[in-house]
């Protein structure tokens, strides 16, 4: 097999194999499922220790791009994207947090925005076209997006979120662009916002404006996530051992690129996945049976508040089963396979309050709701299942973005960094639309 044969299936079964780059430009599938890659190559990571995070990038990455992409223009594009820190702290003993909230939008959604909006201009100019990237967003996926995207002339973004589930800061960070970037505020939730973007894409009347996604349904998303578990692994056992990773947990979009780190041959004991009281995954796990939480919750980590992960597909997938994008499962996943790679636990908003507090009276180590999920998550397993390590815990978003949870919590107010310092100055920009597909398909047609 050589690289460039990879090819990627949808997980509904009902259309054809494409390779990574029609992929990539198409976000959803025809039929409404996901992509997924046809074979996971294995990944050598001997030397991994020894190299940088944009290095450790291409050894993940481009088995799947094949000769899509030349060597040196891919390494390029990485070196641009990943221009900044990937700290992993230690907190106690072999216990990490990882932070992922370095980039331009102090989030980890900068992970995969950066590395796809690079591609993705990359084979738009190749093909002499452009897109309409739409997208839904529970907090900070919309503004990583937009960032990555902002400025380009062959590419238009609409991001769709939930008008009361964000925080200011989340919002201005995606409504103080203006240019390409149009945000939505939708009222309804974000399960709302997403099956509005799925109808979107299976409309035949809005095919002319060349639809893509950049929610993590796109395997353009997923890939690069799978990076960074390999670089936490380097980091913290460099001598190949198998670690823990708490991964906060609400579309599954991130929890899938660490099963693909693990089934491309990264040494893992077991994820911890973390969600708040939207707990239709822990509830599948402990029950064999699958039910969305319809409305979500909203809770104080409110970039997790889905009731009906779309990465669910990707997951049963892998594991042998076949969920539909409706949440319908028309074939069982091996649940023992499953329970053996993943232990899954719902965090409530008291715990996740109270974690920020005692992360920071005993270690200084400041954490958001986010972080927080997946920080209780793991003190749950370690308590249940016994010490393991080395552990790391996913930190995905700056403590900035929840300055009212953090000083309820700590009597800390957290420091704002360089790249949201000006946000609250600067004018806001953005239409208000009700729940309605009509109304979507009425705005798209302007773009028309």
């Amino acid at each position: 097999m050589t690289m460039s044969l990879i090819k990627f299936f949808s997980t509904n079964g009902q259309t054809e194999s494409v390779d990574f780059k029609t992929a990539l430009l198409m976000g959803q599938a025809p039929d409404k499922g996901l992509y997924m890659p046809e074979q996971i190559p294995q990944i050598r990571i001997e030397q991994f220790s020894k190299m940088s995070y944009p290095e450790i990038a291409y050894e993940v990455i481009k088995p799947y791009l094949g000769d899509l992409v030349s060597d040196s223009d891919l390494l390029a594009m990485l070196e641009d994207a990943y221009n900044y820190d990937v700290p992993v702290e230690r907190v106690y003993d072999e216990k990490y947090v990882m932070r992922l909230d370095r980039g331009p939008t102090c989030s980890f959604k900068d992970y995969a925005a950066r590395a796809m909006g690079r591609l993705i201009q990359y084979f738009l100019k190749q093909e002499g076209r452009s897109i309409l990237i739409l997208t839904a967003t529970s907090g900070d996926t919309g503004s990583a997006v937009a960032h990555a995207f902002y400025g380009l002339d062959n590419v238009l973004v609409v991001v769709l979120f939930p008008e009361k589930e964000v925080t200011q800061r989340q919002r201005r960070q995606m409504t103080t662009l203006g240019k390409n970037i149009f945000p939505l505020a939708v009222n309804g939730k974000f399960d709302d916002c997403q099956a509005l973007v799925k109808q979107a894409f299976a409309d035949a009347d809005l095919s002319a404006l060349n639809l893509s996604s950049a929610n993590s349904i796109n395997i353009g998303r997923l890939l690069p996530q799978a990076v960074y578990y390999f670089y936490a692994h380097s980091r913290v056992a460099p001598r190949g051992e198998e670690i823990v990773f708490s991964v906060p947990s609400g579309n599954f979009g991130d929890l899938m690129g660490g099963l693909l780190a693990m089934k491309m041959g990264l040494p893992v004991q077991k994820f911890v996945v973390a969600t708040n009281e939207n707990d239709e995954f822990p509830s599948f796990m402990n029950t064999g049976i699958y039910e969305p939480i319809r409305p979500s919750k909203n809770c104080v980590s409110n970039a997790m508040n889905v009731g009906h992960p779309s990465n669910l597909a990707r997951l049963f997938n892998l594991y042998g089963g076949q969920m539909d994008e409706t949440g319908q499962v028309s074939l069982q996943p091996d649940l023992a396979a499953m329970r053996k790679d993943i232990y899954a636990v719902s965090i409530t908003d008291e715990e996740t309050r109270q974690t920020i507090k005692e992360a920071y009276s005993q270690y200084k180590v400041l954490l958001e709701p986010h972080g927080a999920v997946a920080w209780a998550g793991l003190m749950k397993y370690l308590q249940e299942c016994g010490d393991a390590s080395p552990c790391v815990s996913l930190e995905t978003a700056d403590p900035a973005k929840f300055p009212e949870e953090i000083v309820r919590a700590t009597g800390i107010n957290p420091p704002l960094p360089v790249a949201m310092a000006r946000l609250d100055e600067l004018e806001e920009n953005f239409e208000m639309m009700d729940g309605q597909y009509s109304s979507l398909k009425d705005y798209l047609r302007r773009f028309l």
